[in-house]
């Protein structure tokens, strides 16, 4: 784990909940989805065939998904923006309210329609979903003078009551600049911190004072009229987010470079570029929604920048690589770090990072199986044991007995191997998930904040008091026995090897 990661884990492990205040472009997105395997007879056009009542499905979109994700990390979201007097925009407000998200900022207007963004999704032999056509419905006319003066009074009223504001521009009228320029400024007299996703413009004036600005690269290139050398990426966007905090008077400038990462400039690290781990992309719809609502927690929770620009990188990662758009939960953002983090180090966890993953895999709807043990010399039998207790669920924790309990349980001469090499050990069998090794003479402790589905005992304990099952059965798991091979144990292969040498006149270390 390098010092930065571990500075992240350290953020993230204090993170608390935090109020924000999402202003501009709110949209709904609406899906159609069908199975597209045939063209049609009339038209060389693929035919869509819905079959599901079922299959349009309605979410937030555009500064909506911002809202949604800050919700998912923990933020306490309020929405405002502008809707027609539609079924759409009713159907936008009531996705936003599922999400967690308070719509009461959200004025009608009744001379614009709802922005909504209707998508055609095909799946060929029923899988891979693609986006096969997309109808916008929109007005990108400014709001006019007593719509833009009735927003801008929901937003001070709002003010009173968050700690970070967001700005989401996509150039559909609702941000325009005299609003742009006044909510900056209100936000920069109360001292409340406001991040800016802009729109693609030519001229970013209208966003100067705030504290920081997130453009992607191509956005970033049209607002200084400056073109990167595709092969400097790093180095010509180091320059364009100099020259914009200077020009603009920001804290921040974060450029988003796909695959690259980010290049962050700011007031405390100066220009530095951050980068990301390789992702195969499957679509990037809402990754810069995804870093905007992660800086926003990350901000309100004081966060440094480059630690804060460092978090977002990995929850943008976990946005490209899902069809669509996912809010994904703060478990989850910090169960990949810990991912990243631990690529080097094997399978081997601290409880408080175990528990953090395994909370991201249930909320992947995966259920855990656990296990414990000496593991020493580690064997055969113990091979097709955790193979079999793997096959009882998604996830296998295998719980490692401490030296001093080892000793404590099997004699002054045991272990043989270390923990960490038992660890280790473990770690390399494909059945075998996490590893974590614990210093209690049981595992109900660790059972009781693990809580997985399904404990898992060897046959040999069939008929023995197993003194985790009560605890186990107090939270709804089961105890489910293993087979065993007979003569296959360490205490046996130990004692055939100190035979073994005794017949040579050798003795076994200890």
């Amino acid at each position: 784990m390098t010092p930065l990661e571990a500075s992240v884990l350290e953020c993230v492990r204090s993170w608390t909940s935090f109020r924000l205040l999402v202003v501009g472009d709110f949209m709904l997105d609406q899906a159609l989805c069908g199975d597209a395997e045939r063209l049609s007879p009339d038209a060389p056009v693929p035919v869509l065939a819905v079959c599901d009542s079922s299959a349009t499905v309605d979410t937030p979109g555009g500064a909506g998904n911002v809202a949604v994700f800050a919700a998912a990390l923990g933020g306490v979201v309020s929405c405002v923006g502008v809707t027609g007097n539609d079924s759409d925009g009713m159907l936008l407000r009531a996705a936003l309210a599922r999400a967690g998200c308070a719509t009461e900022g959200l004025i009608v207007d009744a001379t614009r329609p709802t922005t909504t963004k209707r998508s055609l999704i095909g799946r060929a032999q029923h899988r891979h979903p693609q986006k096969m056509f997309r109808i916008d419905v929109e007005s990108r006319e400014p709001l006019a003078p007593a719509v833009e003066a009735k927003l801008f009074a929901t937003i001070e009223a709002q003010l009173r009551a968050c700690d970070v504001v967001c700005l989401e521009d996509y150039r559909k009228g609702v941000c325009t600049p005299d609003l742009c320029r006044k909510l900056i400024a209100l936000c920069r007299a109360r001292k409340i911190p406001v991040l800016v996703d802009p729109a693609p413009i030519d001229d970013y004036s209208c966003y100067a004072g705030a504290t920081a600005l997130t453009p992607n690269r191509s956005e970033a290139e049209r607002a200084t009229g400056c073109r990167v050398d595709p092969s400097k990426v790093v180095d010509g966007s180091r320059a364009i987010a100099i020259q914009l905090r200077a020009a603009l008077d920001l804290e921040a400038v974060v450029i988003t470079l796909d695959k690259d990462g980010a290049l962050l400039d700011s007031a405390v690290d100066g220009a530095v570029h951050l980068p990301t781990v390789v992702r195969q992309v499957y679509d990037v719809t809402g990754a810069g929604d995804m870093v905007l609502a992660v800086l926003a927690g990350g901000i309100a929770n004081r966060m440094p920048w480059k630690e804060a620009v460092t978090l977002a990188n990995i929850a943008a990662g976990l946005e490209v690589e899902v069809f669509g758009v996912r809010a994904f939960s703060l478990a989850e953002v910090q169960a990949q770090l810990l991912r990243i983090a631990h690529i080097s180090a094997g399978k081997l966890r601290s409880r408080a990072d175990l528990i953090v993953e395994l909370e991201a895999h249930r909320a992947a709807g995966r259920s855990i199986v656990m296990t414990n043990g000496c593991f020493d010399l580690l064997h055969v039998g113990h091979a097709v044991s955790l193979r079999e207790a793997k096959a009882l669920g998604d996830i296998l924790v295998v719980a490692v007995n401490c030296d001093e309990q080892v000793r404590a349980s099997k004699g002054s001469d045991r272990p043989i191997n270390s923990q960490s090499d038992r660890a280790e050990l473990l770690g390399e069998l494909t059945s075998v998930d996490y590893v974590t090794i614990f210093d209690e003479p049981t595992a109900e402790a660790l059972l009781r904040l693990i809580r997985p589905e399904v404990y898992v005992k060897g046959g040999d304990y069939i008929g023995k008091e197993i003194t985790e099952s009560a605890v186990v059965k107090s939270y709804g798991g089961k105890t489910v026995f293993v087979g065993v091979r007979a003569g296959l144990s360490t205490t046996a292969l130990v004692s055939r090897v100190r035979e073994s040498l005794a017949v040579g006149g050798k003795s076994i270390p200890s």
